[in-house]
């Protein structure tokens, strides 16, 4: 059976079930696609996992992580004037780093044609917020094409690259988080290998200044190249039509992930209503919108977060006289959060209750509905997390009244209980800028700011670089694993470059450094720095041990360690519980303290918490070290 990476870069056609993300690597060999670039994040890493897989020999195109999202916009950008078809992924938060780039590149004659695949996630599942993108992409004058599954990211991108190549623009295939992730078996088409690296730039094919009068003519070929855009979305029938012979005059027009929460509420329904699912949501198609309002007395709007399509199709429809009775968005619960089928079944009751059956209808039967109900699980770092020990440590060094503030990762999690470390957070690199307003005139409290690695190039020396620059009083702790964790642990430049080399350059003296698990000196340096006046940087660093451990699974003759408790000595203080907060310890019902073997990954980074010494190593039944 071949890997996936071999699967993936195959001549032949071949049926396998995959996920979104790996299903968009497929189509971007199918594509021709020569120039990827990225920075992950959460929905979209998958991508570059599965591209990584590919064997080197074999890669059909070139990758890079980049050092930011804005970055990796601008390399792919460069490499599409010079005649290549390339992409560029990220989430999307991602894509407000990358702004000051994106919402230029619709007005450029873009020559090799241009995808950028963003994952927005509605939900807020792996993100600070739920921001809808699609106003941005309105903004921009960009198309943006919207699948449902992972069978249409598929599709979908091919259409894309098509689209981008041929009118020589960008277009965004809007991902939702259960796109990226869903599974489903999908029939991919076969190609021919061969690449070929194009360096055609010409400054005929711009002009490539958007400046003063040249800018508003470039605005104006963008606005026409929308127009011209409407013939493929209709002749690839990227919005489909399913029409009912039982409709009561009932429509509905959704797009994206919400199609199959509707499908699913439908299986119940007593009548079916026309339906309308829009696999383009910008520019919006209005040929075939006007003539679906037409053929329905009513129709309900379905879409995630903002009332992007619903306020256009209610303005199509009084261009147009139309009497059609459009139904949006009626509570602020209809603005928040994904469509999911038990949602959807919410809002379809609340509009037409006679669709629904009597008892669903009277009693809400939400339990006929195809749903498994997933009970919450909060987020908490892994068993020997480096994290855990650094806030352990850390947290006896402050004050009550100290100020901590976050960033973005792994680490984010010290806010919850037992660390509660991290009171303020915002975005990626922001906490050496939020740390120094908040020592502004403040004498009274140390403030303390968090930075992962990862971040640490990616948004955080412009910050750092401004706290040195105004000479503000704050202590910077750097927490480097090593990788960018949270997403998959994909390299960053820190491989390359050396933190505290680099710090030290930027004139930091000391820079202090230890490794978390030895938490009695880490505990040591950060009082230290406490005490310096101005800028003051630790580093805490620990290999990511969820990827240490895993690396280790795959040596012959692995055998995973536990930790274990000694009754005899434990006194059931319970520190190992409620201050350390490993998730491998299980609290009995006697108090006594147990350990979830399952969990443990026998690293030993728990033992200094224990004040009896209670937790030893255990290799062997008869052997406790």
């Amino acid at each position: 059976m071949k890997k996936l990476g071999e699967l993936l870069v195959q001549e032949d056609s071949f049926e396998e079930i995959l996920m979104g993300n790996q299903a968009l690597v497929r189509a971007m060999v199918e594509s021709k696609t020569l120039v990827v670039t990225s920075y992950p994040g959460s929905p979209t890493p998958e991508i570059a996992s599965a591209i990584q897989d590919i064997p080197q020999d074999m890669q059909p195109f070139y990758f890079e992580f980049s050092v930011n999202e804005k970055v990796a916009t601008e390399v792919a950008f460069g490499a599409a004037i010079n005649g290549n078809l390339s992409c560029v992924f990220y989430k999307s938060v991602g894509l407000n780093v990358a702004l000051d780039s994106f919402v230029q590149l619709g007005l450029f004659n873009i020559i090799g044609g241009m995808v950028v695949v963003v994952g927005d996630d509605p939900g807020a599942n792996s993100s600070q917020n739920e921001q809808d993108n699609r106003n941005i992409y309105r903004m921009a004058r960009v198309t943006v094409l919207e699948p449902a599954s992972p069978q249409e990211a598929y599709e979908y991108y091919k259409h894309a690259a098509q689209l981008a190549a041929a009118h020589k623009t960008v277009v965004v295939l809007r991902l939702t988080t259960h796109v990226c992730h869903a599974r489903q078996k999908i029939k991919f088409a076969g190609y021919q290998k061969g690449k070929e690296y194009k360096t055609d730039f010409n400054k005929e094919n711009g002009p490539y200044i958007p400046l003063t009068v040249l800018a508003l003519e470039m605005k104006r070929i963008a606005m026409e190249r929308t127009d011209r855009i409407l013939p493929f979305i209709r002749k690839a029938k990227l919005n489909q039509e399913i029409k009912s012979a039982d409709s009561h005059g009932r429509g509905i027009i959704t797009a994206g992930l919400t199609w199959l929460a509707v499908l699913d509420v439908l299986e119940l329904s007593t009548y079916r209503p026309n339906l309308l699912k829009l696999g383009v949501t910008n520019p919006l198609e209005p040929e075939g919108i006007l003539s679906f309002l037409r053929s329905n007395d009513q129709v309900l709007i379905l879409e995630e977060l903002d009332d992007i399509l619903e306020n256009q199709i209610k303005a199509m429809a009084y261009d147009q006289g139309l009497t059609t009775t459009i139904i949006g968005k009626t509570s602020d619960k209809d603005f928040m959060g994904e469509f999911t089928p038990d949602k959807t079944l919410e809002k379809i009751l609340a509009t037409w209750p006679e669709m629904m059956p009597v008892g669903i209808k009277e009693q809400g039967q939400k339990e006929k509905l195809p749903v498994v109900a997933v009970p919450e699980r909060p987020a908490q770092m892994c068993p020997g997390c480096g994290h855990r020990s650094a806030f352990f440590a850390i947290k006896e060094a402050l004050g009550n009244d100290d100020i901590t503030v976050a960033d973005i990762g792994c680490h984010t999690l010290g806010y919850m209980p037992p660390y509660e470390l991290g009171e303020v957070l915002m975005c990626m690199g922001a906490s050496p800028g939020i740390a120094a307003g908040l020592a502004l005139n403040n004498d009274k409290k140390k403030v303390v700011a968090f930075l992962g690695d990862s971040t640490f190039f990616h948004a955080g020396l412009p910050g750092l670089i401004n706290t040195i620059f105004n000479h503000h009083n704050i202590t910077l702790i750097i927490m480097e694993n090593g990788t960018t964790a949270m997403t998959g642990h994909q390299d960053h430049a820190g491989g390359a470059i050396k933190i505290e080399t680099l710090l030290k350059g930027l004139g930091i003296e000391p820079v202090l450094a230890c490794d978390t698990y030895s938490q009695e000196k880490l505990t040591g340096l950060v009082k230290q720095a406490l005490k310096i006046d101005g800028l003051s940087v630790v580093i805490a660093r620990h290999p990511c041990m969820l990827k240490f451990t895993r690396s280790q699974r795959k040596k012959p003759g692995y055998i995973q360690n536990h930790i274990e408790i000694d009754p005899a000595i434990c006194t059931q203080a319970h520190v190992c519980v409620e201050a350390f907060g490993c998730p491998s310890f299980v609290r009995n019902l006697d108090g006594s303290v147990g350990v979830n073997t399952d969990l443990c990954i026998g690293d030993g980074s728990c033992r200094p918490s224990c004040p009896e010494h209670a937790i030893g190593l255990q290799r062997k039944k008869d052997e406790r070290i």
